[in-house]
């Protein structure tokens, strides 16, 4: 994917500033009326006797140790560890374009180690290097030796997207360009790039998806410098197709499928702008889908460029039960405004890693069900558990957190239910901003409102709720710049960028008209050391 960047510092900064100005004003939504102010927040405030420092850098999610970073690219497993790539501009608040690959590693999905600039922006006449994948070839077939990383790059000379190979020997601390010429040239399209590589076992040959615009092509390869077109996949009511996603399954009740998934922008639909999936059939050539509507992996504002990836086990192999998945947590609507700029000097964070899985549905349909990652209960560093919480109107929690996992069930009597349960998340000491999280029943639809912690685009996420359930699971993890809302198993998700001011740490629990009871309701603090 290309990388919008600003002309100067002027703009990055007065941008950042004016958005964080925004976010002092009050709470939009089914929670309570508007209550504007105007206030910006400064580098420190007082309250009392105790300082508090704004900070947008996440206790525990990923992000760019300065500058900027966007799309993910696909972690890849070598030595015990994951390299996970993404594309970096160390000149991004001089103004400067072009993009890296920087890498991180990591063993948990959790805690990441930066390696530094892998592959340096316009490093030969191609160019900067944009989104592409990596694979470890084990067997030597592009002849660099075996177990070289692989990296099939997309670069755009003159402006024309096409893909070439780079390569490392040094378990992929450093890379070289294969050649000057592209493995993949362009045959004529105007978008043409951000090619997935996976290794086709039944025919024992690579196989790419490669997004061109409104379709998905598809090719084959025996060394990963020759490529045949064998197939497409084409879609054109859900937007510009990006960085795309194939690999094989295996559900809960033990069959095996194939997904296809897809960054897309169905907004014009009223569908997410995040990671379009579908499940169904691969041949080696094309992709059949069981239906003909994808599914969402995010229903929030900020899940992005998303990458999945395999999850091993601890003697190295595959679990082909379980994967994992990383989101860009940003969207090119409003890519350059955020106030971790002026206050943090970057801006480019990930959403949580989540643990997915294949689930079987009620109605024969198969869909993925993300969770946050297992090892992120390995960096707890306070539990409050309140037991089960009865309320009717509101209840403020004596729990002050700024990072932070909560839970429980959501718990109502269908035949006199409320009209609106949830949580006011990230809540100003005297009330008025916050981020609403919950079930507004009479309306049908589970919500995530971040209204105005962020601003200009996007104020509040919707997806249907069953009001006659009587009980829905639900679990958020709020950090210093994100809250994330997963729903049911996870099925449901929504991630969303936020930018509450630093002292805008209470909870309050809310029911409006009729009680309803928030379940071994636990609250998590949470920081990666």
């Amino acid at each position: 994917m290309n990388t919008i960047q600003p002309t100067r510092r002027a703009l990055i900064l007065g941008a950042a500033s004016g958005l964080a100005a925004g976010a002092a004003g009050g709470a939009l939504g089914p929670t309570g009326a508007a209550a504007h102010a105007s206030a910006s927040p400064a580098p420190d405030k007082r309250r009392g006797d105790r300082r508090v420092h704004q900070t947008y850098r996440p206790a525990y999610h990923l992000s760019v140790p300065d500058n900027w970073k966007n799309d993910p690219q696909r972690p890849v497993y070598l030595d015990g560890e994951y390299l996970y790539y993404y594309l970096y501009n160390a000149d991004y608040l001089a103004g400067g374009p072009g993009t890296a690959w920087r890498l991180t590693t990591t063993r948990d999905h959790v805690s990441f180690a930066d390696q530094g600039v892998a592959i340096p922006k316009n490093t030969n006449p191609n160019g900067d290097c944009w989104s592409g994948c990596l694979v470890v070839d084990h067997a030597n077939t592009a002849g660099y030796g075996a177990g070289a990383v692989i990296a099939l790059v997309t670069q755009a000379p003159a402006g024309k997207q096409a893909q070439y190979l780079w390569y490392s020997t040094d378990r992929g601390r450093t890379f070289q360009a294969g050649g000057t010429d592209p493995v993949l040239p362009n045959p004529g399209e105007h978008d043409f790039r951000d090619p997935k590589v996976i290794w086709d076992d039944a025919r024992s040959r690579w196989f790419m998806a490669n997004a061109e615009g409104h379709r998905i092509g598809f090719y084959a390869s025996d060394d990963l410098h020759r490529w045949e077109r064998v197939g497409e996949f084409v879609r054109d009511d859900i937007g510009l197709l990006e960085c795309p996603d194939i690999f094989p399954m295996r559900a809960g009740d033990g069959s095996d499928h194939w997904i296809l998934g897809t960054s897309a922008n169905g907004k014009g639909r009223g569908l997410p702008a995040t990671y379009a999936y579908w499940t169904g059939g691969f041949d080696g050539a094309g992709f059949v889908p069981d239906e003909a509507e994808p599914q969402w992996l995010d229903w929030g504002y900020d899940f992005y460029g998303a990458v999945t990836y395999p999850h091993h086990r601890a003697d190295g192999t595959e679990d082909s039960a379980i994967r994992h998945a990383l989101g860009w947590a940003n969207f090119w609507d409003y890519p350059h405004n955020a106030p971790s700029m002026a206050t943090d000097g970057y801006n480019g964070d990930d959403m949580i890693v989540r643990d997915v899985r294949l689930e079987r549905g009620d109605d024969g349909t198969y869909y993925l069900a993300s969770q946050p990652t297992a090892a992120l209960s390995d960096h707890v560093t306070r539990t409050h558990r309140l037991g089960d919480v009865s309320v009717d109107g509101t209840r403020d929690l004596d729990v002050t957190a700024r990072a932070y996992e909560i839970s429980c069930d959501l718990v109502w009597d269908p035949a006199n239910r409320p009209g609106n349960i949830g949580f006011e998340l990230c809540r100003a000491p005297g009330g008025g901003r916050h981020v609403a999280a919950g079930a507004y029943l009479d309306g049908g639809f589970v919500f995530v409102n971040r209204r105005p912690t962020f601003n200009p685009a996007g104020g509040e996420s919707q997806t249907p709720v069953d009001r006659t359930a009587g009980r829905l699971r639900f679990r958020a993890l709020v950090d210093h710049a994100s809250v994330e809302v997963f729903v049911g198993d996870g099925r449901i998700v929504h991630s969303h960028r936020v930018f509450p001011l630093a002292g805008d740490n209470h909870i309050r629990l809310f029911s409006s008209g009729g009680v309803a009871t928030f379940e071994d309701l636990t609250v998590r603090e949470l920081e990666v050391s």
